[in-house]
């Protein structure tokens, strides 16, 4: 796995997953195979951060991530899916700051080395990403 592909509904790809701050800067950055589902990075990208509150998606809801970040102090600002027996409410003025993680990506797609993968391996990827993340971050 140390090229981070894989098949996905969008056909061969690699997934990136990221936590940003409250202004849209980057914390943490993680490569995964096109396949592998957000909630199961989920722990890996908030561990060692303390937030007043945790605006996630849809694709990050379930019971165990709730509890774990309730458990940490932290308000969860993530909406239930449709189909969950009991809906959970949410703060949907808070979660439209969750845009802010859209900007950082869309940030990142101007540099078409990250849009299109030209490393063969998820090590150089991240790298690159990394390296991307902090030009934003200057400019």
């Amino acid at each position: 796995m140390t090229e981070a592909l894989g098949r996905s509904r969008g056909g061969f790809s690699t997934k990136l997953h990221a936590a940003v701050d409250a202004l849209g800067n980057p914390l943490r950055l993680l490569v995964t195979a096109g396949q592998c589902a957000e909630i199961t990075q989920a722990e890996a990208l908030l561990a060692g951060y303390q937030a007043e509150a945790v605006i996630a998606d849809k694709g990050y809801d379930s019971d165990a991530l709730v509890l774990k970040i309730e458990d940490s102090g932290s308000v969860v600002v993530i909406p239930p899916r449709r189909n969950r027996k009991v809906q959970r409410d949410y703060d949907a003025n808070l979660y439209a700051d969750g845009n802010k993680v859209e900007r950082f990506f869309n940030r990142l797609k101007h540099y078409r080395r990250v849009a299109t993968r030209y490393e063969k391996t998820a090590r150089n990827y991240l790298a690159f990403v990394q390296v991307a993340s902090i030009v934003t971050l200057l400019l």
